[in-house]
């Protein structure tokens, strides 16, 4: 397998009058490609903050992210765009679809920024793979919760991505619903073969990765199903 995302040293902080806020610290791990891993942890600990840093959305204050291969910590904010639109789904809490545009726009949107033929079709093909085919030309505002992260899914594979970020990608569902999203996360992802690199505060949820990292105050204090873990327990039963 090949590593896809390289987390070295990592650290971020904010300036706020003349103090210095850091939000995390000493952050390492490795993930291969095809991996589910799972980020956890009490709210304030800096899980979205790591996601946002292993995504690209945001440049760490020291340490590297390299994705696939490319490290992010010195390209400009254009350059990171470009990786993202290369590798990276991003599938977020609030759905953060564009109002203005249709659920197909919205689908249609990632496609259209990499250049592709027939966008309208293959957008239609994902809504139809999240069962919103026929809402095609709804407005977000004309959908419910569940079906707005639903066209986020599909926005959020539109572009195959390499490696696919879910921030709470059920926190604002009911259960049912997030169970339908979840399902079809899991689905798509397999399907896919994607990384997958999920926050979330459902234990549940986590515990179908293969890798659970724990956060607290800003640094990891647990990485079950991490590769040394799992040679550590090899070991021990050997013993």
């Amino acid at each position: 397998m090949s590593t896809i995302l390289e987390i070295n040293n990592l650290k971020k902080t904010y300036d706020s009058g003349d103090r210095h806020l850091t939000v995390l610290e000493g952050i390492n791990f490795t993930l291969q490609a095809g991996d589910t891993c799972s980020i956890v942890g009490p709210s304030g600990s800096g899980k979205t903050t790591l996601l946002g840093l292993c995504a690209g959305l945001d440049r760490a204050s020291s340490g590297s992210v390299v994705l696939n291969g490319v490290r992010l910590d010195n390209l400009s904010e254009d350059a990171r765009a470009q990786v993202r639109n290369q590798y990276v789904g991003f599938i977020f809490q609030n759905f953060q679809l564009i109002p203005t545009l249709t659920a197909l726009e919205n689908v249609m949107v990632p496609l259209e920024l990499r250049g592709e033929r027939n966008v309208q079709r293959q957008a239609m093909d994902l809504l139809a793979r999240v069962g919103l085919a026929e809402r095609h030309d709804h407005y977000p505002t004309q959908l419910s919760g569940g079906e707005q992260q639903r066209v986020s899914l599909a926005r959020a594979f539109s572009n195959r991505p390499t490696i696919l970020f879910a921030d709470e990608p059920t926190g604002n569902l009911d259960e049912e619903t997030g169970d339908k999203v979840e399902k079809l996360l899991f689905d798509l992802n397999r399907e896919a073969g994607t990384t997958l690199v999920l926050v979330t505060h459902d234990l549940e949820l986590a515990e179908k990765t293969q890798r659970i990292i724990r956060i607290k105050g800003g640094h990891v204090v647990s990485d079950t199903g991490a590769p040394e873990t799992v040679h550590q327990s090899e070991d021990s039963n050997l013993s």
